[in-house]
């Protein structure tokens, strides 16, 4: 069946409540970005999602929308405490799959001098791709067990980063509720010597140049300042969280049918929030979360470590952690519907938080300005760094774009860049590429993403963010 699509303005398309939908789709795109989805499930997923018990308001999707699993990428949905379901489906694979910024007074022509160095250090410091075994911190099980309620602060007692760190990630970067034991031996596994490293995919670690500022004064807060450099770490909970979610999909199949969910998708199975199903992969998944707080915790560190041997201690003790978010998570939040406070669990399947000034969750600092929102765009042109508005947070529960947002699937980019010398093009426009394997550069090649500028421009337009810098990339560490 076709969707419907009702335009309510330039950038947002209702897809009207029909059949088993229990609420409105909402979809902020333009008409470029429109155009693409046409083609894609997408759309699908979106109406989808809005026949789930207990969701408020509407099923949402950022203009970085694309096909995904359960829930689009780019999806957002939120359900009430009591009576809504939660889904590994709207959380994803890659649990708190999120983006780490650092600040620093390094100046870009330095780093510049020394790219490839600098490259060739991270590199060897943040280990990536498939598999990705060579950390050189291996905990134990008590060690991990520990990690796994404790977050990032676990690492920061231990000497692996600063105490400044941790009043600059989300949640602390520890998420409450974390139950170790809700996880398989075999997710346990998995995650005894991945802290500290990269992986695949889309992940990455960029060096980038504060190239232009739109917001002076929230730049200012935020310590980014023209010309300086910054390092954009984008990774996740490794093989641990793909396993939890992994193994509580055939949980959550089964749940649904016992509680006679029905569902439109196999891939949105899920259980309500007050079972024992429910409850078991709310903690698994907030421990596979602070699992992934310590990796860019652990990354951040190692790489301060980098720049510091390279440029200086006054170099490594100026870069600061910005911010770090999560895009695939789900957590509990208080919100308002129909004038009322309610608490609701927040699905955001790639999607980033983005509360707005004022709002008691964020840390002091950022407490007159809103909460940064890093989105990274594609590794040959440009990330940005935004903020949380009010608008965007009473519409889109406090959420916004996590990113560009493929246009090509993978196979499709690897077919489409066959006998050309990607390496060769990056150096050309200026960036060093580090990676041991092709096919992954081949993938994540500029024209497989939409143009981000484009994305951000929607989000401005729809006053769910507001760009305050654009950073331009000089070096990149590839999955």
């Amino acid at each position: 069946m076709e969707i419907e699509l009702r335009r309510m303005d330039r950038v947002r398309w209702k897809i009207p409540r029909n059949g088993e939908m229990r609420v409105d789709g909402l979809v902020y795109a333009d008409d470029g970005i429109m155009e693409t989805l046409r083609e894609d499930q997408a759309l699908r997923q979106v109406a989808n999602v809005a026949t789930l018990p207990g969701i408020v308001k509407h099923s949402l999707a950022m203009p970085d929308i694309h096909w995904g699993y359960g829930f689009p990428i780019g999806g957002v949905a939120a359900f009430d405490e009591d009576e809504g379901v939660i889904s590994p489906g709207g959380v994803g694979y890659d649990i708190n799959c999120g983006v780490r910024l650092l600040r620093s007074d390094l100046e870009a022509e330095s780093a510049r001098e020394k790219i490839e160095t600098l490259v060739e250090g991270l590199f060897h410091a943040l280990p990536s791709g498939v598999g990705s075994h060579r950390s050189d911190v291996v905990l134990d099980r008590d060690q991990l067990t520990e990690l796994l309620v404790e977050g990032a602060g676990w690492l920061v007692e231990r000497g692996w980063g600063r105490e400044d760190d941790l009043e600059s990630i989300e949640a602390g970067g520890r998420l409450p509720g974390a139950d170790p034991g809700a996880l398989s031996e075999r997710a346990l596994s998995r995650g005894t010597d991945q802290v500290g490293t990269l992986g695949s995919g889309n992940h990455f670690a960029e060096v980038q140049a504060v190239e232009e500022i739109y917001d002076a004064d929230t730049a200012r807060a935020f310590g980014l300042e023209p010309g300086k450099v910054a390092l954009m770490i984008h990774s996740g909970s490794r093989g641990l969280g793909y396993q939890v979610c992994d193994d509580y999909l055939e949980t959550m199949l089964d749940a649904a049918g016992r509680y006679g969910i029905e569902l439109p998708d196999r891939q949105l199975c899920c259980a309500p929030l007050s079972s024992e199903e429910g409850k078991r992969y709310l903690g698994a998944m907030a421990a596979a979360a602070n699992y992934a707080f310590s990796n860019r915790q652990m990354m951040a560190h190692k790489a301060r470590n980098v720049f510091g041997r390279l440029f200086g201690d006054e170099v490594a003790e100026s870069m600061r952690t910005v911010y770090d978010v999560c895009h695939n998570i789900a957590k509990l939040e208080e919100h308002e519907v129909d004038g009322a406070r309610r608490r609701l669990c927040v699905h955001r399947k790639g999607a980033t938080r983005a509360f707005p000034a004022g709002h008691p969750e964020l840390p002091e600092r950022y407490r007159e300005t809103g909460q940064p929102v890093l989105v990274p765009g594609d590794m040959g042109r440009y990330s940005y760094v935004a903020v949380g508005t009010p608008g965007g947070f009473g519409e889109t529960f406090g959420s916004s774009c996590h990113g560009a947002g493929r246009l090509k699937s993978r196979t499709q980019s690897r077919k489409d860049t066959r006998g050309r010398s990607l390496f060769r093009e990056f150096r050309d426009r200026g960036i060093f590429v580090r990676s041991d394997e092709r096919s992954t550069v081949a993938e994540e090649v500029p024209e497989a993403y939409k143009d981000v500028k484009s994305v951000m421009a929607v989000v401005e337009a729809a006053g769910i963010g507001r760009p305050v810098a654009r950073l331009r990339p000089l070096g990149v560490v590839k999955g």
